[in-house]
């Protein structure tokens, strides 16, 4: 791919998506041995079985020296004839799965971060297979190992990663190279939703953003259509325009479709078909509801997260041979207290018709997606399910933490199967009820709706909001509030904008399955 260079005032040739360079430059290499130019050497060692011979030591050795063996534990050896030894820990036998394997990697890739050049030993875990195997420990290194660098002009003391070997002698070599080509694809999706969320507003703006899509979608056999603010008014979409109304950036629809073909370039029947949409807030001030004068305003070029994420997953899909039908909405524009900002109390009229009441201009997210919601309910076909991703609600960050996004939908199979794919992904989700006793909450006395409930619950009458709009199709909500970014490195996810939900879209849109029922 070969982005745009962008240039603002005091910035010159700034790239958006310098990773997805980074990671196609990296080499990765399947051998039976050591090679040569790495600066270290991973060994994984659990809490109990065999302490490999290569290292040189036994467990009362490293016990001394304060490592158990439990995940995430990593102990650098230092040697005057070879590549250092770092030695990894991947806990008990009885615990190890995808996830234990993903973040010893990641550990690991910490612990040598000085070395430009890195080689692990793969182990046979019992019940994983080699190439899922393989893919969990490229996504843990290179997704450890990144650093946001485009604006720093200074010497980094972390080499960018060079070359990654992941060592076996008895493993089949097809299966764990089949692993490393499918980490390096996702990874390199997550990584390219990084770039973008870390980016600062004044450098990615929606516009720019429908540049860098029209990259993304010619480089991975996407079809994109985008649309402006004038052929957002002839569509009526009332919540779009209403957002952007106090920017002075206008505001894109960018319509991403993926259709899966054969080898040859032949249409295949679709396994089913996908709609995703996606909050692109580039900028999020709260409006004229300004938010709190704190940091929390340099978190705000994040909460277009959402939307990276669908572009981020949807750039893997050709690669990865994805049998489903998917197409992608990303509802981008600024939410700004400009002098013709929405005010409280205005009403806006989505497209399909409905009105909303806006008793808080910084829930502006779910004012986007509700135009996103009801074009996708208008496809044809229809879509046999709709999953929106958004950073929506502190409420959802305050209940669960940094950890987990919330889940909730009105179609328990729908709901499952992302749930499933957030367990393999390590992108993980809790579900929350869609209780419509809350529901009345919502009632306006001059609209359809308001965009807002009570004090109490955000999360879930956010959802209920959404609902209104996916016209009975069966149809789950993650929000990522809490999720979106980190302010300390966490096993693979990186300081900054961890690219949270591409991983988990990646595995939801290829094992998807249509629900029987088509309406709720």
């Amino acid at each position: 791919m070969t982005f745009p260079t962008f240039h603002a005032e005091a910035v010159s040739d700034f790239h958006p998506a310098p990773s997805v360079d980074e990671i196609a430059a990296t080499q990765l290499h399947v051998a039976k041995s050591m090679p040569k130019e790495a600066g270290g050497i991973g060994i994984l060692v659990g809490v109990d079985g065999e302490v490999p011979r290569e290292l040189g030591l036994d467990r009362a050795q490293l016990a001394a020296a304060g490592f158990e063996g439990k995940v995430g534990q990593s102990l650098v050896i230092p040697r005057t004839d070879g590549p250092a030894l770092v030695v990894v820990g991947m806990g008990a036998k009885s615990e190890r799965d995808l996830n234990s394997l993903r973040h010893a990697a990641a550990a690991f890739a910490r612990a040598g971060g000085h070395y430009a050049h890195l080689a692990i030993t793969l182990p046979d875990v019992g019940g994983i297979a080699h190439d899922a195997a393989a893919q969990a420990v490229v996504e843990g290194v290179l997704l450890a190992r990144y650093r946001y660098r485009p604006l720093k002009r200074m010497s980094q003391q972390e080499p960018p990663l060079k070359a990654l070997t992941l060592m076996s002698s008895s493993l089949p070599a097809d299966a764990v190279q089949r692993g490393v080509e499918r980490g390096r694809i996702t990874a390199r999706a997550a990584e390219l939703a990084r770039d973008l969320s870390n980016a600062p507003a004044t450098l990615l703006t929606a516009r720019r953003l429908e540049e860098i899509a029209r990259v993304v979608a010619a480089s991975s056999d996407l079809d994109i259509e985008v649309f402006d603010e004038k052929a957002l008014a002839k569509m009526g979409c009332g919540g779009m325009l209403g957002v952007n109304a106090g920017s002075s950036e206008p505001p894109r629809l960018i319509k991403l479709s993926y259709r899966p073909k054969d080898s040859k370039g032949k249409a295949l029947e679709p396994v089913g078909r996908v709609s995703l949409i996606g909050k692109g807030i580039m900028y999020d001030s709260g409006g004229l509801g300004l938010k709190p004068n704190d940091l929390v305003h340099a978190a705000m070029k994040t909460d277009m997260s959402g939307a990276a994420a669908i572009l981020a997953a949807m750039s893997a899909l050709s690669s990865l041979g994805a049998k489903a039908s998917v197409t992608g909405y990303l509802m981008c524009t600024d939410n700004m207290p400009g002098g013709k900002a929405m005010r409280l109390g205005d009403v806006l009229t989505a497209r399909g018709g409905k009105t909303v009441e806006v008793l808080n201009t910084d829930a502006e997210g779910r004012l986007v997606m509700m135009d996103g919601l009801v074009l996708a309910t208008e496809e044809q076909p229809p879509p046999d399910a709709i999953l929106d991703i958004a950073t929506l609600t502190g409420a959802c960050e305050r209940a669960l933490g940094n950890d987990n996004a919330g889940v909730i939908g009105n179609h328990q199979g729908v709901v499952d199967q992302v749930c499933a794919a957030a367990e393999k992904s390590d992108e993980t989700v809790w579900q929350f009820p869609l209780d419509k006793r809350l529901r009345q909450e919502l009632d306006s006395e001059v609209a359809d709706l308001k965009n807002v409930g009570g004090v109490n619950a955000g999360q879930i009458t956010a959802a209920l909001f959404l609902e209104e709009f996916v016209g009975g199709i069966p149809w789950a909500h993650i929000d990522m509030a809490g999720t979106s970014r980190v302010e300390t490195d966490k096993s693979w996810r990186s300081k900054g904008a961890t690219g949270y939900g591409t991983r988990l879209l990646i595995e939801f849109l290829l094992g998807f399955t249509a629900p029987r029922e088509t309406r709720h």
